[in-house]
């Protein structure tokens, strides 16, 4: 990652009052609030959390104000108001906020990445085979520029004109992810969207997982619906993951299960079978091992505590 200057130039310093103050202004209390951009969603949190494990889709995460860390296996990434997050495939992460308080809250966007719309950009902006570069994580934090924080303080005051969102919407956000694919990480957004890839097939193993998790996994099963050797498919998924495909359909399960607990009221034994486990021992052993504490205490730890999101 770049080494963050200590403070942004002027020009830049200004894109990011106005920035704060719109998410701000959009943000009345704490919570994700949506938009009238369906792709656009503003968080706003006044205080530090506690990690919060969830699965995090394709996304582009700006921080006004504030900081987070994210974790992605045992990986810690942070970032704040100089670093933008993006997430180009679906992961099982942890994020926590770390940096805010009532008088400068944190404050964060997050715009969804559809990889059709990415594919179709690549092959309409003529970059279809132009982006190399090393493997890499789904997931990386980067420096944010003027030309990127000026794309989306752009889509942000469209909310200020709601009947020009349909039309203007799209083209700026076509300019942001533009912008993303000719940055110094862009292959590893281009790579997820084109079909020769075997990037994209390690993405088509992980929405197989996202779909399929109660299923019992056979990977040879899996590398083939991929078009993938059992070899290949184990490295490429831990490259782009930093887990491997059982261990990530094992998280997919854990916070499934933590989900039907919490919002469903399920006990413990329900839960873990409809998520796939067949022993309810294993599966208070392995949601302790992730979560630091049997489901029970942890379940009131979640509802007596502030919760995070992952974005």
């Amino acid at each position: 990652m770049p080494s963050p200057l200590p403070f942004p130039p002027p020009a830049e310093a200004a894109l990011h009052r106005e920035l704060t103050q719109r998410i701000h202004r959009q943000c009345p209390g704490e919570g994700i609030h949506a938009t009238a951009v369906p792709a656009l969603s503003l968080i706003r949190c006044d205080a530090p959390t506690e990690p919060m494990h969830g699965v995090h889709e394709p996304a582009l995460c700006i921080i006004a104000q504030g900081g987070k860390d994210v974790f992605l296996g045992t990986e810690g990434y942070h970032y704040d108001a100089l670093n933008f997050l993006v997430v180009s495939v679906t992961l099982p992460v942890c994020g926590q906020v770390v940096q805010a308080s009532p008088e400068q809250p944190y404050l964060c966007l997050r715009l969804s990445i559809d990889p059709g719309e990415i594919a179709r950009l690549i092959a309409d902006a003529g970059l279809s085979g132009a982006a190399k570069g090393p493997a890499g994580r789904g997931l990386y934090v980067q420096r944010l520029d003027e030309p990127l924080l000026d794309g989306v303080l752009r889509l942000l005051r469209l909310l200020d004109e709601p009947a020009d969102v349909p039309m203007l919407a799209p083209l700026v956000m076509r300019e942001i992810f533009y912008r993303l694919l000719r940055g110094p990480r862009g292959h590893l957004l281009h790579d997820i969207a084109m079909a020769d890839t075997q990037a994209y097939r390690v993405t088509r193993a992980i929405e197989w997982l996202n779909h399929h998790y109660g299923q019992p996994l056979r990977i040879e099963e899996l590398a083939r619906t991929v078009n993938l050797s059992v070899s290949t498919l184990h490295h490429r998924f831990k490259a782009v993951t930093a887990l491997s495909p059982l261990q990530y359909q094992k998280r997919l399960r854990l916070q499934e299960a933590r989900r039907l607990m919490l919002s469903e009221g399920l006990d413990a034994s329900l839960a873990g079978h409809r998520v796939g486990y067949g022993s309810p021992s294993q599966f208070s052993r392995e949601y302790r091992r992730l979560f630091g504490a049997p489901p029970l205490r942890d379940l009131t730890a979640l509802r007596q505590g502030p919760s995070a999101s992952v974005g």
